[in-house]
């Protein structure tokens, strides 16, 4: 466990690698947070830069969220407590980059990325209701939000995992929809954005 500082530190420097902002610079010299929604993550790049560039940062930031977890677990041997913490910690760095002075994205992504190392088969279920909702609501945000209230039910019922996994995963579930607040905002005012897959053409 004397490594667990260590590896929640490179959790974070990891989740705040702004793949979508330097994929999105390098393509366009335009900075992704003054267009779109201002979001850093793969559905603003998809809408804005178009359709490899928002898949690559989609890849890119589940990677980062995968790759903090199994670090910490193979520094820590295994620990359930380190490697929740890091999945915590790679969703904050995404969320509040030291790189961007704080201002990221809303950490979906990395969420998935890392609770996919953690818990596979309850990230699989989480994101069949992901898919469900998009599909029925045209909203990816709306996705967003019931498949991240749902994940700590399908952690708990599916994995049985230790309990501070259970924990982690309802504080991430909890993080990712208090990071939705201002879609929640638009979805209740009917001016969220309708997901097409399109976006623009890359």
């Amino acid at each position: 466990m004397t490594q667990a500082i260590p590896a929640l530190v490179a959790a974070y420097l990891l989740g705040a690698i702004p793949f979508g902002y330097l994929l999105v610079r390098w393509r366009t010299g335009r900075d992704v947070r003054s267009m779109g929604s201002g979001n850093i993550g793969a559905t603003n790049v998809l809408r804005t830069t178009g359709r490899l560039a928002g898949f690559i940062t989609l890849l890119l930031d589940i990677g980062k969220g995968y790759l903090a977890v199994w670090l910490a677990g193979r520094l820590t041997e295994g620990s359930p407590a380190a490697m929740s913490a890091a999945a915590l910690a790679v969703m904050a760095g995404h969320a509040f980059p030291i790189f961007l002075r704080f201002r990221g994205g809303k950490a979906v992504a990395s969420f998935l990325g890392a609770f996919l190392c953690l818990a596979p088969l309850a990230v699989l279920a989480a994101l069949a209701v992901f898919l469900l909702m998009v599909w029925r609501t045209r909203y990816i945000s709306m996705g967003s939000i019931v498949a991240s209230g749902a994940f700590p039910l399908a952690l708990w019922l599916i994995v049985h995992p230790p309990w501070v996994v259970v924990g982690a995963g309802a504080l991430a579930g909890a993080f990712i929809i208090w990071r939705h607040k201002e879609n929640i905002e638009r979805l209740r005012a009917g001016t969220e954005n309708v997901f097409r897959l399109g976006g623009r053409r890359s």
